[in-house]
């Protein structure tokens, strides 16, 4: 008896015939039908989304994780047709590979049979290239569609903040609009894209899709043309906010809330920033010793480098999101991890916090090995209760798996290892990296790698100026 995962997807609502419960039905009835078990925590969900790609479908790439693991905790993906794997064929031949080469993982249509001869590679090969064609064909029927409503005047998409739509066109919201114009304002009385994300955040007030705003989210506002009565629309429907002239300007006919003159002048001073030194210089990184170790301990973002590579900053307060600034010169919190760890290498008693590090299981895992007998055991009893077994069947494959557990319990041998011991070996490799932290000749890349290798995270605590290390424990 093999195990099975389903993998199912629907692209829109009114795929009656593609629903998920039709398409999880058939698979559960062909699972039964060729004695595969399909536990209901393989059975993997993607609704509403494309298949065009892979990075945004969150239970696809959920799949392949657990498809990855060691031992294998699934011998085979059930699908209603191939067109709800992928319909785009490069990530379906990459995947597809990848499953059965490395992972020993098929991949089965159950309602296109298609063999498993030498044949069935090329119908196969024919059957995604149509999908994809479908795929490519109806994405441009959208577009096309979508440009026509543009030329028009038309909304396409969700309403901008500060807006409404009825009808297919814009309308002022009378809740949203005037924090729209407090954001043009205020921009241009010299209140900075950050401070303005903060301030809305502070005040409650949340994007069109209920996240809190950033620096970015206040920029294309403030460069969006639908404000003074436009439409920008572009022919992948895609904008750069970045840049404030992509697409093509459509005159609309919804009720602008912005004047002319202070767009205009928005846009004139958004341009003007973009192009400042500043900025070129902001985007040249330098590598650092703490380089993604240190944390802020009000939201837990990462601390990066501010413009002038002098110093850090929380990466979300950075961004308006988080309320607390964790702003640190680099040679201060430099000086003081290099003090703690001075510490904890003369004095014993000194506090060394552990953090488990995670074990990639391996084949010759005894532990993993007995969770999947355990949970074999736990599928055959499913189908017996679904009378996929009889009960002689059922008896005799619970004995098998019943003496293999006990075998790998006999060979199992669990060492548990003593903080104390744990916490004298890190000491010990503390004691022997300090001095090459210490070197001015050693790279920052270098010491960042030898940290990185004990340590887990820094946690930096601005209110009180201190900082706690976590190291990793085996």
């Amino acid at each position: 008896m093999k195990t099975a995962a389903a993998y199912i997807r629907v692209s829109t609502e009114d795929q009656i015939e593609f629903s998920p419960a039709s398409q999880l039905e058939k698979i559960r009835d062909y699972a039964k039908r060729n004695d595969y078990i399909l536990p209901d925590e393989f059975v993997f969900m993607d609704e509403g989304i494309s298949g065009r790609n892979t990075a945004k479908r969150p239970e696809f790439n959920r799949m392949i994780g657990v498809a990855k693991q060691k031992p294998k905790p699934f011998d085979a993906i059930l699908l209603w047709k191939f067109s709800r794997f992928a319909r785009n064929r490069e990530d379906s031949i990459v995947y597809k590979s990848m499953l059965r080469k490395q992972c020993g993982i098929d991949v089965i249509s159950i309602s296109e049979n298609i063999g498993d001869d030498k044949m069935s590679v090329l119908i196969e090969a024919m059957i995604e290239a149509m999908d994809e064609y479908y795929s490519i064909n109806l994405a441009e029927e959208v577009r096309r569609g979508m440009a026509e409503k543009a030329s028009r005047g038309q909304a396409v998409s969700i309403p901008s903040y500060g807006y409404l739509i009825r009808d297919g066109k814009y309308y002022p919201d009378p809740d949203t609009a005037p924090i729209v114009r407090q954001m043009f304002d205020d921009y241009l009385s010299g209140v900075g894209l950050v401070t303005i994300a903060r301030r809305l955040n502070d005040a409650g007030h949340r994007t069109r899709r209920g996240n809190l705003f950033e620096n970015r989210t206040v920029r294309y506002i403030l460069s969006n043309p639908v404000y003074i009565g436009y439409i920008r629309f572009t022919a992948d429907g895609k904008t750069d906010y970045r840049a404030l002239n992509t697409g093509t300007m459509i005159k609309a006919e919804h009720e602008p809330i912005i004047d002319r003159t202070i767009f205009d002048a928005v846009q004139k001073k958004l341009l003007q920033s973009a192009r400042t030194p500043y900025r070129r210089e902001k985007s040249a990184a330098q590598p650092f010793m703490l380089q993604g170790l240190c944390r802020c301990s009000a939201c837990g973002a990462t601390l990066v480098q501010s413009a002038s590579k002098t110093s850090l900053q929380c990466y979300s307060y950075a961004r308006g999101t988080c309320k607390l600034s964790h702003s640190i010169s680099l040679k201060k919190i430099n000086d003081m991890v290099i003090s703690s760890l001075a510490t904890i290498v003369k004095d014993e008693s000194a506090k060394i916090n552990l953090s488990p590090k995670p074990i990639k299981q391996h084949d010759n895992d005894i532990p993993a090995q007995i969770a999947k007998e355990e949970k074999k055991l736990k599928r055959i009893r499913e189908g017996y209760e679904s009378e996929v077994y009889t009960l002689d069947e059922f008896k005799q494959a619970r004995s098998a798996i019943l003496e293999k557990i006990k075998q790998l319990r006999s060979e199992q041998c669990i060492v548990i290892t003593n903080p104390e011991i744990e916490r004298s070996r890190i000491r010990g490799r503390i004691a022997l990296m300090l001095p090459s932290i210490c070197s001015p000749a050693l790279p920052e890349e270098d010491k960042n790698s030898l940290l990185k290798s004990v340590i887990d995270r820094i946690i930096f605590y601005r209110p009180t100026g201190s900082i706690d290390i976590f190291f990793y424990s085996s």
